[in-house]
C-alpha cells in the first residue's frame, strides 16, 4: 500500500482540528508543498511537511496554539504569527555550511584607499562618520529600492546590490592618520532565529549578505557589526552626515566642522579619477542602447493609451539589466509635454507627427549616471517646423561644447550656448532687439523659451557636486577631469502667440555628457547621434 501523503494525513485530520480550534480549514496547494512548507492557513504559519507527516496531531495543534502571537520580523507585518519553539529548534538542523570563496577586490578598492587618505589629511585627528543610509518608506511595510549616500559609496566602494541599509563608515583616528571601519549588517547565519524571522535583514527574506569577514575580503577594511555602532559612538566627538542613519544622529552631536565635511565629500568629486571615468562611459554607452530600445518600441506606444509609459518602461528595463537602477526619473516626454522642463508623469499618448523628448540616464553598479536627452520625431521623420527649431538647438548645443576646456569660466558653457539661441530667436523676428541686448543680464527675454541653465556636474549624483560653494562651481573654473553636461533647449508653449502656430507645442532638447581635458573637451556620448539626418537614419535602421 502506498504511503499517506502529508496532504493525506493533513484532509483526514482537519475535522478533529476543527473541533479543537473552531478554525476554517485551508488545504495546502501543490506550490507550497513542493517547497517543503504547507501554508496550512493564512494566519496560521508554515510547518514542515515531513514534521506533519510523521507528527500526531495533538503536536500540531499544540503548534497552532503556540502561532497565536504577532511574528516580529522587524518591519510591519502585523498579519504574520510566530512560529512554536519546537519550530525553532526545527529550523536550527540540518543546514550545511556555506562560506564565500574566491572573493576578490573590485577595481575600485585602491582608488578607495587614495579618496580616504585626502579625506583623513582634510580632517586629522578628528574621528569622521559617513552614514550609508536607511530605507525610505514607500507605504506601510514596503520600501522603495535602496541606494546608499554617495559619500559613503564613494570612500568604501560598496557597490550595486551589497550595498545595504544601515552600514555606516567610520574614520577613526590614529596618529598615523585614521583607521577605516565600516560596520554592517551581516549575514544572518544559522546558528541565531534572525535568517527566517528578520524580515528585514534575515537571509530567508531579502537575500544572502556578506559577514564580516567575507566583508573585510572585500573591501579591504576592518569591519564589524552594526549592532556595535551604538556603543562605538557613545561619548565620542565627530564630524558627521547628519539626517541619514538614526543611530549616527542620535549618538554623534552636531560638530562645528559639519558643514565642512559636507563641502569636502561634494567638492571631492568634481574631478573624476581614470576609474569614475571608465565608470561614466560605460554608464554613457548603456544609455545608447537604452534609446535605442525606446525607438523599437515606438509602434507599441503609439498603439497603447498613456503610450509615454511603454517608453518610460523599455528605458528602465535597460538600466535594471545592465545597471543598478535609472540615474533618476526619465522624462518621456511626448508632443507638447516636452515643453514642460520635469515631466516624468510619462501617461501621455505618443502620436506620430509629434516629437518625443527622452531625458533618461542609467546609474551602473558604481552608482555613476549618465544624463543624456534626444529629441526624437515619432514617425521617423522631422517637419520642417521641427527641424528648424531643432537645428537652432543644435548649434546652440554645438556652440556650448566647443566653449569646453581647462581654465575656461563655468559659465562661459552658458553663455555660449544662449548667445546662439537668442541671435536664433532674433533672426526669426521673435525677439525684436540686438543681441547684445538681448544677452544683458537685466534684459534676458530669450529665456522665455530656455528657462534652464545649459550645464551641471555629472557622476554619482545627476545633479554631482550639489554642496560645492559658488566659487568651486558655478562661479569657478573648468579643469581637467571635471565632466559635466551640455543641454540647451527651446520650449515653445501651447499657448504662446509670440511664434507662428506652426511651432507651438515643440519642445527640443539635445544633452550629452563631456569630460574637460587640459585642451578642450572629449563628448562621452557623441557616438549617440545628434544631427537630425543621423537620428533619421538610426530610427530607420531599428524600425
Amino acid at each position: 500500500m502506498a504511503r499517506p501523503t502529508p496532504l493525506i494525513i493533513f484532509m483526514a485530520e482537519t475535522r478533529r482540528f476543527e473541533l479543537l480550534k473552531g478554525l476554517t480549514p485551508y488545504l495546502v496547494s501543490s506550490e507550497a508543498h513542493s517547497t517543503g512548507l504547507c501554508d496550512v492557513s493564512e494566519y496560521r504559519g508554515s510547518l514542515a511537511c515531513g514534521w506533519l507527516a510523521t507528527n500526531s496531531l495533538h503536536h500540531y495543534a499544540h503548534h497552532m496554539e503556540n502561532s497565536d502571537k504577532a511574528l516580529d520580523t522587524g518591519s510591519k507585518r502585523v498579519y504574520d504569527v510566530a512560529p512554536s519553539e519546537m519550530f525553532g529548534e526545527f529550523m536550527k538542523t540540518g543546514w550545511a555550511p556555506t562560506p564565500l570563496t574566491g572573493i576578490i577586490q573590485d577595481e575600485v578598492i585602491p582608488y578607495c584607499v587614495a579618496r580616504r587618505a585626502d579625506l583623513s589629511a582634510a580632517f586629522s585627528g578628528l574621528r569622521v562618520v559617513l552614514p550609508g543610509g536607511e530605507l525610505k518608506q514607500r507605504s506601510n511595510d514596503t520600501d522603495y529600492q535602496f541606494r546608499p549616500h554617495s559619500a559613503f559609496a564613494y570612500y568604501t566602494g560598496v557597490q550595486g546590490v551589497e550595498a545595504q541599509p544601515g552600514s555606516v563608515l567610520v574614520m577613526e583616528p590614529t596618529k598615523e592618520g585614521h583607521t577605516p571601519i565600516l560596520f554592517i549588517n551581516p549575514r544572518s547565519t544559522r546558528d541565531t532565529d534572525a535568517f527566517y524571522r528578520d524580515a528585514k535583514n534575515g537571509e530567508l527574506w531579502v537575500g544572502r549578505r556578506f559577514t564580516t569577514d567575507e566583508a573585510a575580503q572585500r573591501y579591504g577594511i576592518e569591519v564589524r557589526e552594526v549592532s556595535e555602532l551604538e556603543a562605538f559612538l557613545k561619548g565620542k566627538t565627530a564630524v558627521a552626515l547628519h539626517g541619514y542613519d538614526e543611530i549616527v544622529d542620535a549618538k554623534v552631536k552636531k560638530h562645528a566642522r559639519d558643514e565642512e565635511l559636507i563641502n569636502f565629500v561634494s567638492v571631492a568629486r568634481l574631478i573624476k579619477d581614470d576609474y569614475e571615468i571608465r565608470e561614466m562611459q560605460k554608464a554613457v554607452d548603456a544609455t545608447h542602447r537604452g534609446f535605442s530600445d525606446v525607438i523599437r518600441v515606438l509602434p507599441a506606444a503609439v498603439a497603447t493609451p498613456r503610450g509615454e509609459r511603454v517608453i518610460d518602461a523599455a528605458f528602465y528595463g535597460r538600466a535594471r539589466v545592465e545597471g543598478n537602477d535609472l540615474g533618476y526619473n526619465t522624462i518621456a516626454a511626448s508632443g507638447s509635454h516636452a515643453c514642460v522642463l520635469h515631466w516624468n508623469r510619462n501617461d501621455g499618448e505618443v502620436i506620430p507627427g509629434d516629437l518625443l523628448l527622452l531625458d533618461a540616464g542609467v546609474e551602473v553598479d558604481s552608482f555613476y549616471t549618465a544624463d543624456i536627452t534626444r529629441t526624437l520625431p515619432i514617425n521617423g521623420k522631422f517637419s520642417p517646423a521641427q527641424r528648424a527649431l531643432y537645428m537652432l538647438v543644435y548649434e546652440s548645443q554645438k556652440a556650448g561644447i566647443e566653449a569646453i576646456k581647462a581654465g575656461v569660466p563655468f559659465l562661459e558653457i552658458n553663455r555660449a550656448s544662449h548667445s546662439v539661441l537668442a541671435q536664433g530667436l532674433i533672426d526669426m523676428g521673435i525677439i525684436k532687439m540686438s543681441l547684445e541686448e538681448a544677452m544683458d543680464p537685466a534684459v534676458g527675454l530669450h529665456k522665455r523659451w530656455t528657462l534652464h541653465g545649459v550645464s551641471h556636474m555629472l557622476g554619482m549624483d545627476v545633479h554631482d557636486c550639489a554642496q560645492a560653494r559658488a566659487d568651486q562651481y558655478r562661479d569657478g573654473v573648468l579643469e581637467a577631469g571635471m565632466v559635466l553636461t551640455v543641454e540647451p533647449g527651446l520650449y515653445i508653449q501651447l499657448d504662446d502667440e509670440l511664434f507662428p502656430a506652426e511651432y507651438r507645442g515643440i519642445g527640443i532638447r539635445i544633452e550629452d555628457d563631456v569630460l574637460v581635458t587640459e585642451d578642450g573637451f572629449i563628448n562621452l556620448s557623441e557616438n549617440i547621434p545628434h544631427h537630425p539626418d543621423e537620428i533619421e537614419s538610426w530610427m530607420a535602421s531599428l524600425r
